[in-house]
C-alpha cells in the first residue's frame, strides 16, 4: 500500500540518481506545456537552468507558477509532485556554479566543467523552484 514520504525521504528521493523533473508551465493561451529538466536540490528548492528564449523560459518569465513531477518508473513506483513558483536570475557566477553542479549530477564529474561552461552563457537563466504544495508517495504498487 502506498505511503506518504516524509520531508527527509522526499529530499533523498529528489537527490538520488539522475531522475529528471517534468516541468509544467502555462502557454499564453492557457494550454499546458511539459518538458523534462535536469536539476539539483538546494535546501528546499529545485534549481535548473533554461534559455530565456525557450518556451519554458518565456512561460516562466510571464507566469512564475508551475508544477513539477519527479518519479521513479520502476516498481514499486514512487513520485514527488509539487506546485509552486519560480524565481529567475541571470547572475553569471551563480549560473556557472549551478550549471556545473547540475552537469555533474547528470554527466559525471569528469564532464561537469565542460557542460557547466557550455550552459553558463548569456541568455541562460537560473530557475529556482520553491514548492508550496507537495504530494509525495512511495510504494505505490505495494
Amino acid at each position: 500500500m502506498a505511503r506518504e514520504m516524509n520531508a527527509d525521504e522526499q529530499r533523498k528521493f529528489l537527490s538520488s540518481g539522475t531522475r529528471t523533473a517534468k516541468l509544467a508551465t502555462t502557454m499564453p493561451d492557457g494550454s499546458p506545456h511539459v518538458m523534462p529538466v535536469w536539476f539539483v536540490l538546494e535546501d528546499d528548492e529545485l534549481v535548473f537552468n533554461t534559455g530565456a528564449d525557450t518556451v519554458k523560459g518565456r512561460n516562466l518569465a510571464r507566469d512564475p507558477r508551475t508544477s513539477v513531477l519527479v518519479d521513479d518508473e520502476r516498481p514499486p513506483f514512487a513520485f514527488v509532485h509539487m506546485r509552486g513558483r519560480v524565481s529567475l536570475s541571470e547572475d553569471p557566477d551563480e549560473l556557472l556554479r549551478t550549471a556545473t553542479e547540475i552537469a555533474g549530477r547528470y554527466t559525471g564529474a569528469d564532464r561537469a566543467a565542460e557542460f557547466g561552461a557550455r550552459n553558463a552563457v548569456p541568455g541562460e537563466l537560473i530557475v529556482r523552484f520553491r514548492p508550496e504544495r507537495v504530494i509525495a508517495l512511495t510504494g505505490v504498487s505495494d
